[in-house]
């Protein structure tokens, strides 16, 4: 892997952009109310309601009915953390009224972080249509108070950048995921936090993982989530058999050089400050992307070979190919070709989304959202 180009202090004159800093200290770039289900039964509601009003977004998810346990426990540490995403000005939460996952008490707890927050529930309000209407008159009450948000000069080194490559083609492994790797240390080097996801490939090379972290604590952890995906099911561990034909510095190619300095679950939030930070979470970007913003990521970069349009509703995501043909062939879905893009492109690309220039998946309004399980659920 080539060095990061430039000096921490050449990264540090680069020119700044207008962010948004919220009360936590963290910095956003985009400025959105989240519209959150707290159950499957409340996600199309939901989606009227975000449709409702220019700034929200919503997160419709199949979760909080009959799940028990860690996966409860999962779906509800994700979705509390989505909301506290530094994107995130403020969120409306949308029951059912009997849910697993009940919405009046989940957003307390999302008040308790800090977050402004209102809820309705549809047996509560008297059906979907009131529903509908309630919650739109509070999304709106929040985007008018979210255009007042906090704005302040920012530079890369004030964000949490998510990195997730989903796949192990050849030219994701030999040609995108170096570029992006460099990119990371560039950008820890700079002071940011950078948050990586994929821990399904690390079966096969659990020690040359662990020997990858800061600390003892880090390493145990982390050879502790291999060995638990090496004892999945074959079909959940497609991305395991292929990491084990190729070598550990491939495979993790997209994540830098830098020891991992620590892993949070899936769902959980990361610290501030530079560093890199492992979230166990599969690579399915979708899944991924989530566990991400979760995390704290106000930008996502996703390398992928087959050029997978879609974005997510919280977080721009930034897509980096390094397959020729995917890049001739999906140009207007593609941000990022590898092959014609050094790591000054890639940090100047960043610095634009961050200060408000759409990625391809944000022009054409494309999102999907999805939250991993950790088992079957009744």
């Amino acid at each position: 892997m080539s060095a990061p180009t430039g000096t921490a202090s050449d990264r540090e004159s680069t020119p700044s952009f207008d962010a948004y800093r919220r009360a936590d200290g963290r910095t956003g770039v985009r400025n959105r109310v989240l519209v959150v289900p707290s159950v499957i039964c409340s996600h199309i509601v939901a989606e009227r309601i975000a449709e409702s009003e220019e700034s929200a977004v919503c997160a419709p998810h199949d979760h909080g009915c009959g799940q028990i346990g860690d996966d409860h426990e999962q779906t509800e540490r994700t979705l509390l953390n989505l909301t506290r995403n530094p994107n995130v000005a403020g969120a409306t939460v949308v029951g059912l009224g009997c849910e697993h996952l009940q919405s009046g008490p989940f957003a307390d707890r999302v008040a308790e972080s800090g977050v402004t927050v209102r809820e309705t529930a549809i047996q509560d309000a008297g059906g979907t249509d009131a529903c509908v209407e309630e919650g739109a008159a509070a999304t709106a009450d929040l985007a008018a108070a979210a255009a007042d948000a906090d704005r302040a000069d920012a530079t890369l080194a004030d964000l949490t950048v998510g990195v997730v490559s989903s796949d192990l083609e050849e030219s994701t492994r030999t040609v995108a995921d170096p570029l992006v790797g460099d990119a990371v240390d560039a950008l820890i080097d700079a002071g940011a936090r950078v948050v990586v996801a994929g821990t399904d490939r690390l079966a096969a090379h659990r020690d040359a993982a662990a020997d990858r972290a800061a600390t003892a604590t880090v390493a145990e952890s982390v050879r502790t989530v291999g060995e638990r995906d090496a004892g999945r099911p074959g079909n959940a561990r497609r991305v395991a058999r292929r990491a084990a034909d190729a070598p550990f510095d491939e495979i993790v190619g997209a994540w830098g050089s830098a020891s991992v300095d620590e892993l949070v679950p899936y769902g959980g939030r990361a610290s501030t400050g530079g560093g890199l930070t492992l979230v166990d979470s599969p690579s399915r970007f979708e899944e991924a992307a989530t566990a991400l913003a979760a995390a704290g990521a106000s930008i996502v970069v996703h390398v992928t070979a087959d050029g997978v349009p879609t974005g997510h509703p919280v977080v721009p995501v930034l897509k980096v190919t390094g397959n020729e043909t995917t890049a001739e062939a999906l140009a207007d879905d593609i941000d990022l070709d590898a092959h014609t893009a050094d790591v000054d492109a890639v940090l100047d690309e960043l610095g634009r989304v961050a200060g408000g220039t759409p990625t391809a998946s944000e022009e054409h309004g494309l999102t999907s959202f999805a939250i991993s399980r950790v088992g079957p659920s009744l």
